[in-house]
């Protein structure tokens, strides 16, 4: 009779189990978000990365939380999608943060300061060093909440139609340049210029500016700066380790049930990790490719770096002086970088310079 009575009662459990998952679903309700991308189709890494956040999203919910995204210029103009999520205009956006420090500098914090941090680093400030704190606090005013959805790992230095051999030789050049760096590469004599990653080629080409920097290998080929431009320049020591953010509309982001706003966080998360695995494949072959088709490498000379570097110090201690919330964020964030570099130049640096130096495996025939 035990043995019936268990037997009885344990089915009733299965059954009930079985239809709370669909009750449960059926009290969610169905919401719709556009999300604008400052990135071109064509860019399928890192346009890619609100599409794999926006499936990811659908599937943790039962397709009942559908993103719908639109590359730049479909809806909302690239370098415009902090604006239209502040607005209301669209729910979320998909965007590089630096691409506004026109408002205000700050917003470098959130994806990449110039001779900063590297992609882990970046990653470790934000989610155990702080730096989500600052930023969300910082985002809150201007009615968005942001979450971190890709990085690119290091970037490369820009495209050149003349070699750089000399901090002369960056004077009056019309450089296609994001972020900070803009700032930063004026005091060089540099003239920056802000354009959306589709308008690059075309200016190029045309000659309207003389040189452009954009992702790295991959994307770089894709848009074609080879066939237009001979010199490649590396390290892009303005972008160490580039996040790109996902940015939600304040009061949308708030209205959404818990389970969304758990799946959103970590769809997020996901795709940060999986853009900069993608993009440490394909920068590989990417760059074999380039210089195989004639592409001229070139490291930044040393002269060049220091007086970039200089100038980046001198750039931030006069925002500092004049504006508190730069200065909040940078204080804590410099302390971090301070700290970080010390514990990575043990272990990380030894090892990688190293087995970089070291000659290839050979394979025991």
């Amino acid at each position: 009779m035990k043995r019936r009575a268990f037997l009885t009662s344990a089915g009733v459990g299965v059954a009930a189990s079985t239809l709370a998952a669909p009750a449960i679903a059926q009290t969610n309700p169905e919401i719709k978000w556009r999300c604008a991308s400052s990135f071109p189709k064509s860019l399928d890494t890192i346009y890619g990365g609100a599409e794999f956040v926006a499936r990811r999203v659908a599937e943790l919910t039962d397709g009942k939380f559908q993103i719908r995204v639109f590359a730049g210029g479909e809806i909302v103009p690239a370098l415009q999608v902090l604006d239209a999520v502040k607005d209301n205009t669209i729910e979320c956006g998909h965007t590089v943060s630096y691409y506004y420090v026109g408002k205000d500098p700050t917003f470098a914090f959130d994806s990449a300061m110039p001779f900063g941090l590297n992609a882990r680093q970046q990653n470790a400030w934000m989610r155990h060093g702080g730096g989500l704190e600052l930023m969300r606090e910082f985002f809150a005013g201007y009615n968005i909440v942001q979450f971190s959805a890709g990085n690119t790992g290091t970037q490369m230095g820009g495209w050149f139609r003349k070699e750089i051999k000399t901090v002369e030789d960056l004077k009056g050049l019309k450089f296609r340049i994001g972020g900070y760096a803009g700032t930063i590469m004026s005091k060089l004599g540099v003239v920056p210029q802000q354009i959306g990653g589709g308008d690059i080629y075309p200016a190029l080409e045309k000659g309207t500016i003389d040189g452009a920097e954009w992702v790295g290998p991959y994307d770089d080929e894709k848009l074609g700066f080879n066939k237009v431009a001979k010199y490649y320049y590396y390290p892009g020591w303005w972008e160490g380790g580039p996040q790109v953010s996902f940015l939600t509309n304040k009061a949308q982001y708030e209205a959404l049930p818990k389970q969304y706003k758990v799946a959103l966080e970590t769809a997020c998360a996901e795709a940060t990790l999986d853009m900069i695995a993608k993009y440490d494949v394909q920068n590989m072959n990417a760059l074999k490719s380039l210089v195989a088709s004639g592409t001229q490498l070139r490291p930044y000379p040393n002269e060049v770096l220091q007086a970039c570097y200089q100038a980046a110090i001198e750039t931030y201690e006069a925002e500092a002086a004049k504006n508190e919330k730069f200065k909040k964020v940078f204080d804590q964030w410099r302390k971090f970088r301070e700290d970080e570099y010390l514990w990575f130049r043990v272990a990380e640096y030894s090892f990688d310079r190293f087995v970089y130096a070291a000659p290839p495996l050979a394979s025991k025939k």
